[in-house]
């Protein structure tokens, strides 16, 4: 599979919805790490239609599905529970298996169910003939009770006009946190069990049960962004039960588990590094392979404050504003494989601002991703049903403390932005908008120790120009396990699996021989940008 199609499928895998139930059940116990969790062997069997219909033709027979019950609190596991829903690719030669990969593509909130179906695009033949691929949507994702604070589509849609991406003027921050907190106060109501019950922690314990579940004694598993969180958090809570783990876009879990305003803070700065590194590589090839050369830096910001003062029409008609720029250019540097239409569209609002500028011809646009599927450019019908899930928030809220007030929000995403110029106000508008007013009070969370050791180190994978999990990020997660191997990529885009030849053949080696790759290595990606 090309570079280019393994970035569309990256960006194209979306969450799988449905309704999900949460089971009432009686008693209490404590659980400790590496406590032994009893669970019931997987019952597989076919996969709904609607699941199969999302995944290609050629995988349909391949597939089965099965739903593995977890306690809603593992400290209880006799109280409530709820259900996981997982796909198993089975290995390609069931003679040469080693056993299972289960595969999270991290978000959080990101559901996996069907990237088992989708191995080829980021796993090497030979992994895909030695290993069931396990996909799963984790607790209150997808197919796996969905956490919504919402009845309605209507519900959510009143609560989001008024709530700003990139607020600015007094009265955008002033409606931002008001609509903010009325969207808290709606999961406080409709959230339901799981509120308090959706940290990292909880979901690597439901990993540890289906692990079991399938008969495997140890765990291997690949994490992607967010994932890697759930990988680290697993490797500490259950060492002695980690066979070979690939972190692949990493976070920075002791930052994010102990300072949620910093760790947002550094991730703009993440987006910023990205950012001109692209433009730089854009001056670097010229015009004839990137429309936006030609001092681009200066360029782009002097689009940024352009638009700071107002939209810019372009000759179509069309009218770009500074919320539509950074949000787009923040989603594009995901994926290499945009630039050339990102810089192409960047050229046509410089030349629309300076009349007389070279105009570019138009170039096939990319859609930004996390459009819900396409139903945030569909009017809702009245009474409409509720089918996203609201799982983003639920995580971060509980995983990364706030504080308890967004009365500051305006002086902070100030600061933020005059660090970070493009970037630093759009990360603020997140979670550091939303989750001081989290309605979850007495969360299960893991916040260290980072340090135990597995047998076999875990194999830590950066991108040097990731934007959402910058490079740095990568070096802290290998310096805080307490047994672990960094491999870097020169490369831009957020996570590298299936782009480069030299990095996939490490990570091949690992999980099937456990060979760890020598710290330090370099590998190249196997295409560049424009």
């Amino acid at each position: 599979m090309t570079s280019a199609t393994t970035r569309a499928v990256r960006v194209a895998l979306a969450s799988a919805l449905a309704l999900g139930t949460v089971i009432t059940g009686l008693g209490s116990a404590s659980a400790q790490p590496e406590a032994a969790s009893a669970a019931r062997p997987a019952q597989w069997g076919p996969c709904a239609a609607d699941v199969l219909a999302e995944i290609p033709a050629a995988e349909r027979t391949k597939v089965s599905c099965a739903v593995q019950v977890v306690p809603v609190d593992h400290s209880r596991p006799r109280g409530d529970s709820t259900g996981i829903a997982m796909m198993k690719r089975p290995a390609g030669d069931p003679a040469k298996k080693i056993g299972s990969l289960f595969i999270n593509p991290g978000g959080p909130g990101g559901a996996g169910l069907i990237y088992s179906a989708y191995g080829s695009s980021f796993f090497t033949p030979e992994i895909l003939e030695k290993f069931d691929l396990i996909g799963f949507d984790p607790r209150g994702v997808g197919r796996s009770a969905p956490l919504r604070c919402f009845r309605t589509q209507e519900e959510a849609d009143a609560v989001n006009v008024g709530w700003y991406a990139l607020p600015i003027t007094q009265d955008e921050i002033a409606s931002s946190i008001r609509q903010s907190k009325v969207y808290t106060d709606y999961c406080g109501i409709n959230a339901g069990p799981l509120l308090d019950h959706m940290s990292t922690e909880a979901v690597a314990r439901d990993l540890d049960v289906m692990r079991e579940s399938v008969g495997d004694r140890q765990l291997t598993f690949v994490g992607f962004s967010y994932g890697t969180l759930l990988g680290a958090t697993y490797a500490n809570i259950f060492p002695s039960k980690s066979r070979a783990l690939v972190l692949d876009g990493n976070v920075d879990p002791r930052l994010r588990l102990t300072d949620g305003a910093q760790y947002d803070r550094e991730r703009a700065r993440g987006f910023e590094i990205a950012l001109d590194a692209m433009l730089k590589r854009c001056d670097s090839v010229g015009v004839e392979r990137c429309a936006f050369a030609g001092d681009a830096r200066k360029k782009f910001d002097a689009i940024r404050e352009s638009l700071r003062k107002g939209p810019t029409t372009l000759p179509g008609g069309a009218t770009v504003t500074l919320t539509d720029v950074v949000g787009r250019t923040a989603s594009n540097l995901y994926s290499p494989t945009t630039f050339k239409a990102l810089t192409a569209w960047l050229q046509s609002i410089h030349a629309a601002q300076n009349p007389g500028a070279l105009t570019v011809q138009s170039v096939v646009d990319v859609p930004v991703v996390n459009n819900l599927n396409g139903r945030a450019d569909v009017r809702a019908l009245p009474e409409t049903p509720y089918t996203s899930d609201d799982s983003y928030y639920a995580v971060n809220c509980i995983d990364k403390p706030f504080a308890r007030s967004n009365r500051n929000w305006a002086s902070t995403a100030a600061k933020w932005e005059k660090e970070s110029p493009t970037f630093g106000r759009y990360q603020a508008a997140s979670d550091l908008l939303t989750c001081p007013t989290w309605p979850a009070r007495h969360p299960d969370r893991w916040i260290g120790p980072w340090n135990k050791k597995t047998k076999n180190p875990v194999v830590v994978v950066g991108n040097y120009y990731d934007p959402a999990t910058q490079y740095l990020f990568s070096q802290r997660m290998a310096k805080q396990l307490g047994n672990a191997r960094l491999i870097s990529v020169d490369a831009f885009g957020h996570c590298i699996l299936g782009d480069s030849a030299g990095a996939d053949a490490a990570v091949t080696r690992y999980l099937v021989d456990l060979v760890a790759p020598a710290n330090g290595q370099v590998f190249q990606p196997n295409a560049q940008p424009f």
